[in-house]
């Protein structure tokens, strides 16, 4: 699944080539995704000015000056800036067709991917409203982690994957971020010290940082804006690891099931 810098990749991406444009067309070739594309969207942005391309935790937000398309990648989707000429893919399921001349092109082959529009307030949306503070944000800090993690009896990696504690960090982060804390991904949040919080913390801002460089992660599905892949995988400690020798101590890389995802760690470096 896309995470937060494969994400914010794709924000940066096609920002440069929506905004200020205005809609020539819109098309809908399946309005059946995660939820239905309501009838009206069409109608909702053609002609209409695109006057911003924000990110909220794993949600892109592209403003039109009649509203927000709010915009989720889902596990296997991915936008794109192209010729609207382009042949399609069997799952390219809609186009925003833009005055310049180029189109913003959803592809999605297992249809988890959303297209939602609202007239208020986007981050007032059911869907964002109840959201966590964003990892590279001054509000996410040692004193915030610490406090939020008092008495808490989970383990600290599905903690910090957990979008009403910090927003984005999903697996693939957290086993990286965890590694370079140095932090076993079983310990329980409720027992880490202010020491080791600030160390999480920082870590998470790295990797995340790193990652969005790299132009995010590509194992399976994900493409960036231009259809290029992401790097950050040739830099990862021990995601999809196991059994390898670990790039610090040599110690081979342990894999278990934690919340019904796969997790890496090292048992020599991470306590």
């Amino acid at each position: 699944m896309p995470e937060l810098p494969e994400v914010e990749t794709t924000r940066s991406g096609i920002a440069p080539s929506l905004l200020g444009q205005r809609v020539r067309e819109v098309i809908v070739r399946q309005r059946r995704l995660r939820w239905p594309i309501t009838a009206g969207f069409e109608a909702a942005v053609r002609g209409r000015v695109v006057t911003s391309v924000e990110r909220r935790a794993k949600y892109i937000l592209i403003g039109f000056d009649s509203g927000t398309a709010i915009v989720h990648l889902g596990m296997s989707g991915s936008l794109r800036i192209l010729d609207p000429a382009t042949p399609l893919l069997t799952h390219d399921h809609w186009d925003i067709v833009l005055g310049s001349g180029r189109a913003l092109r959803f592809h999605d082959p297992r249809r988890f991917g959303s297209l939602l529009f609202t007239q208020v307030d986007p981050h007032r949306h059911p869907l964002l409203a109840g959201l966590a503070p964003e990892p590279l944000s001054d509000a996410f800090d040692a004193d915030y982690l610490y406090r939020v993690s008092r008495r808490r009896k989970v383990a600290v990696k599905l903690f910090i994957m957990n979008s009403q504690v910090v927003v984005g960090v999903g697996n693939i982060y957290a086993s990286e971020s965890l590694f370079r804390a140095g932090i076993a991904p079983r310990r329980m949040a409720g027992r880490l010290t202010s020491e080791q919080c600030a160390r999480l913390v920082r870590a998470i801002k790295d990797v995340l940082r790193a990652a969005v460089r790299a132009g995010g992660t590509t194992l399976r599905d994900y493409v960036n804006a231009d259809g290029t892949p992401g790097y950050f995988s040739q830099r990862l400690f021990v995601y999809e690891r196991a059994e390898l020798p670990c790039r610090r101590c040599r110690t081979p890389i342990r894999q278990f099931v934690q919340g019904q995802r796969s997790t890496y760690w090292c048992p020599t470096c991470q306590k």
